[in-house]
């Protein structure tokens, strides 16, 4: 028999390597990236909130279901706004994204799309109210009045933040909800822009404090401003730089607390007088 010394012989190690490749573990998948927008080189690009857990929630039979946050906690003036928002499934504006993340000018857009799409409720807490009760407890109580507003009672509640509402119906919690969740996110417009607006026209009572530019916000401007002009009445009075500036500029107002562990000088002659007294009974 005639063999062709072309044809290449099997290597002795040949079908160990092939069962070992078999018995190996195949690498798992990894998960497609997003890529950032063109132009944009060192970004590094966020996947923006989607609308799965409302449609996880609709398949469930769930419906009608809100999302709400609200918009200024942090700064030393003005008021918190608080929204809700129901988006319709087969109407859901293009662009949705956490407010925080568009310009002024997306969101205006926004604003109007998702005005004229779903539906809106707007809820606002007072600087008195703030002062009275507490930032926290301000906002959420703003966050229930949106939801107690919206057309239609809502069956399920997203909120952003660490905190349920007492509503009705189911609240679920979602830290970094305005990021994540897509009815959040649509609230979180909402309330941003309502606000915005809100300390536009308070920009025209107070000027000096620029409130249409940092819209109450601790900036270096702002705390300038209270430095030099004092606090307005739409300032939140136990914020610490508005108690240091009403302090400088209206001491009057400051209500002095009395030291407990204080002994005034006529303390000690009343309290020697009637122990001298006591020991002549004696």
């Amino acid at each position: 028999m005639i063999r062709d010394k072309s044809a290449k012989k099997p290597a002795k190690d040949a079908p160990k390597k092939d069962a070992a490749r078999k018995a190996a573990p195949a690498k798992a998948a990894k998960p497609p990236a997003i890529k950032a927008p063109a132009g944009r080189k060192g970004i590094i690009a966020i996947a923006p909130p989607s609308f799965r857990r409302e449609r996880a929630l609709i398949k469930r039979g769930v419906w009608p279901v809100a999302g709400c946050d609200e918009a200024g906690r942090g700064p030393l003036a003005g008021p918190v706004v608080a929204a809700a928002v129901i988006l319709d499934p087969d109407r859901i504006p293009r662009g949705i994204d956490d407010s925080k993340r568009l310009t002024a000018e997306e969101r205006e857009r926004l604003f109007d799309k998702i005005c004229a799409t779903a539906q809106v409720s707007v809820a606002v807490a007072s600087r008195s109210r703030i002062d009275r009760d507490n930032i926290l407890r301000a906002s959420l109580w703003a966050l229930k009045r949106a939801v107690v507003a919206l057309p239609d009672s809502p069956r399920h509640v997203f909120v952003d933040g660490r905190d349920r509402l007492d509503t009705a119906c189911d609240c679920e919690a979602v830290i970094g909800g305005d990021g994540i969740v897509l009815s959040i996110a649509a609230a979180s417009i909402i309330a941003k822009v309502t606000r915005d607006r809100l300390m536009c026209a308070l920009a025209q009572d107070c000027p000096g404090y620029g409130f249409e530019q940092h819209k109450g916000y601790a900036v270096p401007e702002h705390l300038d401003a209270l430095d030099r002009l004092g606090p307005t009445v739409h300032h939140r009075s136990f914020f610490a730089p508005v108690a240091a500036a009403r302090a400088k500029h209206m001491p009057w107002t400051i209500e002095p607390v009395r030291d407990l562990f204080a002994v005034t000088e006529m303390e000690v002659q009343v309290e020697a007088a009637v122990e001298f007294d006591a020991s002549a009974n004696l």
